[in-house]
């Protein structure tokens, strides 16, 4: 029976390991590039504690950076993170039997990477409670704002001809979260339909349109195969 708990239970710190893979050059970038675009350290590190969202972060910057006011800013930082809600949703069936005095805290560290990690823990495993997502939450979190502060020193002694290799490191760590979840014939074949449909769409649509409607439409059809097969 212990071993049988030892080997369902889900460690938070040992799950964090992709994440503080991927964050490290990730934070790094941002912290670079927010002091080569004329932000103080402090003001680097701010966002990464008090915004923790990496997509809208490096879109702050851009946008601050532009001179651009501070209700278009909001606004659309705001759309950006809307898809926050839909995690939220994703994981509120599972944090039911945790405390309640517990979620206001916890939604505060739900990240695109955070939550796949997580949902992909917790399916089909009961053998959790708050002290996983704190471990799993903390420790990515920690990591996102100490590779930031490291990235804004460096940044701060860099002149404007270093690349700092972002273009590489944002699509490797989305790759790297996608392999973890991928299982089965089903969703290996909806990933590869979903990227060759954004590619092709890509051409077509205006900005990065493509990826969502590629993203909804491979969603459907994995619903669709998912009843076909039961039914049949």
């Amino acid at each position: 029976m212990i071993v049988n708990e030892t080997k369902n239970s889900i460690n938070g710190i040992k799950s964090s390991f992709p994440i503080v893979l991927g964050y490290l050059p990730i934070g790094f970038a941002y912290g670079i590039l927010g002091t080569k675009s004329g932000f103080s350290i402090l003001q680097v590190v701010a966002l990464s504690l008090f915004v923790y969202a990496g997509s809208a972060q490096f879109i702050a910057i851009s946008l601050l950076s532009s001179g651009t006011d501070i209700i278009t800013l909001i606004m659309t930082i705001f759309i950006v993170n809307l898809r926050h809600f839909l995690y939220s949703t994703s994981l509120s069936q599972y944090m039911k039997r945790i405390n309640r005095k517990h979620i206001p805290i916890l939604s505060f560290f739900i990240t695109d990477e955070t939550y796949a990690v997580s949902i992909t823990d917790l399916k089909g495993n009961n053998e959790y409670n708050e002290k996983y997502f704190y471990q799993l939450f903390f420790v990515s979190y920690t990591t996102w704002v100490i590779s930031s502060f490291i990235g804004a020193m460096f940044g701060s002694f860099l002149n404007g001809s270093v690349n700092i290799g972002l273009d590489f490191a944002l699509p490797a760590m989305y790759i790297a979260l996608l392999l973890m979840q991928i299982s089965g014939y089903r969703k290996v074949f909806i990933s590869i339909f979903s990227g060759l449909l954004s590619i092709s769409l890509m051409y077509i649509l205006p900005g990065n349109i493509n990826v969502i409607v590629s993203a909804v439409i491979g969603a459907g059809i994995g619903g669709l195969i998912d009843i076909w097969t039961k039914n049949s």
